[in-house]
């Protein structure tokens, strides 16, 4: 095995190490991996890295961040082995595309606040993908993203053409009416339309969550969280007097809730 072992690897050093994990006699299992059979992990490793984000976890991060980039570099290695790309394909593109979209840096237009910066970036995404109307660019947004993300982009781009409540009022009544007709549906026992009409309110609510430039998904997390930890008192309280949550009733579940809260 052509292997050089050193106290500090760098960013080649990975390359290498994934061929010689996927090369024969190698790793039985890195060699069996496919784009599709390690996708879970590309997710997976994301999402750690957010949460070393979100912990401030600095030694964390920098360890998460080596995940993610351990399967950028499988991926790119399996499209190499076939001969189609390799590592610095994938590197010459996203430069190309930095340069590019940001023409107020490497180009001839200005750029005076964030607001005209994201509006260059989005015209040239715009012009380089092809896309010639908002229906087009909406449909780029990627279908894997979290339903909430994706409906918030969804709705970011139809208010770039003018197709948006002036105030938050008007997003906040269409919740209201979305929410009465998921209650009509449930009322008529209409299945089918239930699920249609709960789609439609938890759209509307991303669209009140953006109004008041809140991440949707951000705060459901944090929504979890609270619960999470609300639930763990009124446990350790009903335990503390006795009392069985699985034989409570309902009553005296809320009381506790109430009295934690």
């Amino acid at each position: 095995m052509d292997f050089e072992f050193k106290s500090q690897y760098n960013f080649d050093d990975l390359i290498k190490i994934v061929r010689v994990l996927r090369a024969p006699g190698g790793c039985p299992w890195d060699m069996e991996q496919t784009h599709k059979s390690i996708r879970a992990n590309f997710i997976e490793e994301t999402y750690e890295a957010i949460e070393a984000i979100d912990t401030e976890d600095l030694e964390l991060l920098k360890e998460e961040l080596g995940d993610v980039m351990l399967q950028v570099a499988m991926h790119a290695e399996m499209e190499h082995e076939q001969g189609t790309f390799d590592i610095n394909d994938v590197i010459d593109g996203v430069c190309k595309k930095l340069v590019v979209r940001h023409p107020h840096v490497f180009g001839d237009l200005s750029a005076d606040n964030t607001k005209e910066a994201l509006s260059n970036w989005d015209a040239v995404k715009m012009q380089t993908k092809s896309q010639k109307t908002q229906t087009e660019a909406m449909q780029s947004v990627s279908r894997a993203l979290p339903s909430l993300m994706r409906s918030a982009k969804i709705q970011g781009k139809a208010a770039k053409v003018g197709f948006d409540w002036e105030s938050v009022d008007g997003a906040l009544d269409k919740l209201y009416e979305e929410c009465d007709e998921l209650k009509e549906a449930i009322i008529n026992n209409d299945k089918a339309n239930q699920r249609e009409e709960l789609g439609d309110v938890l759209f509307s609510v991303v669209n009140v969550a953006r109004f008041l430039d809140i991440d949707s998904e951000h705060a459901l997390y944090d929504a979890c969280d609270k619960f999470t930890d609300r639930f763990s008192k009124v446990e350790q309280l009903a335990c503390e007097r006795g009392i069985d949550m699985k034989t409570a009733s309902l009553s005296e579940l809320d009381s506790l809730w109430d009295e934690v809260k």
